[in-house]
């Protein structure tokens, strides 16, 4: 059980930091990863030694995702006024994302199953490890990469859309949820309740399209790129 309470006590003290120091950089889970993947190599902890003892913890994760439903249901009636508007985003957005990721990767000389694992980074994970493993990818790469697009936006986010002067929860939702999934999801939440909801909506759409267009779209990116 020591990883479990390693594991608490790091989380709760980076959300302490976080909340004092209001500075996107301190990033609870930023943190977190930076404290404890140094000392898991440290000490020579298999991945599979640390996920058992905070299995706990895992199991937690699919009522948080069933609880974002609430939110959704309290903004039907915005949601039902601009669908249109919605699914329209979410399009374009998962089509921007998959196109931008593996466009960039290929432009750089990297090879196609790299590139087919980076091209689903803006879903929720086990979405993208299963689209990255059906286009010719490796799941656990893509994982990696989830991780990384989730903890940019969730950093970068916000000062972005001060910087635009974005202040609409429609377009700071879908934003969030489109391209940083959960992590974004979270952040959204966190900062005001209606975008957290539109970015709980983006997240299982966008999932839902790229689950779709991510084999088709994938070969054209490698006729146009590479």
């Amino acid at each position: 059980m020591i990883w479990l309470i390693t594991t608490l006590v790091v989380f709760y003290t980076a959300r302490y930091i976080s909340k004092h120091l209001q500075h996107p950089i301190v990033n609870p889970l930023l943190i977190c990863l930076v404290i404890i993947i140094p000392l898991l190599m440290w000490l020579n902890v298999p991945y599979e030694t640390y996920f058992e003892q905070n299995k706990w913890l895992d199991a937690l994760l699919e009522p948080a995702v069933v609880a974002l439903a609430f939110p959704l249901y309290e903004q039907l009636s915005q949601i039902r006024q601009k669908w249109k508007v919605i699914l329209s985003a979410c399009f374009v957005g998962s089509v921007l994302s998959m196109f931008t990721g593996a466009g960039i990767a290929l432009l750089m000389g990297a090879d196609l199953q790299l590139t087919a694992s980076i091209l689903p980074k803006s879903v929720t994970t086990p979405i993208a490890m299963a689209v990255a493993d059906q286009v010719g990818g490796v799941p656990s790469i893509a994982a990696v990469m989830v991780i990384i697009a989730g903890l940019f936006g969730a950093v970068l986010g916000y000062p972005i859309f001060r910087l635009m002067g974005t202040r609409a929860p429609i377009a700071k939702g879908l934003t969030m949820g489109t391209v940083s999934h959960a992590l974004g999801t979270a952040k959204a939440t966190e900062e005001n309740y209606q975008d957290g909801a539109f970015s709980s909506l983006a997240l299982v759409i966008c999932g839902v399209m790229t689950s779709i267009l991510a084999p088709l779209i994938f070969p054209l990116i490698v006729y146009l790129f590479a």
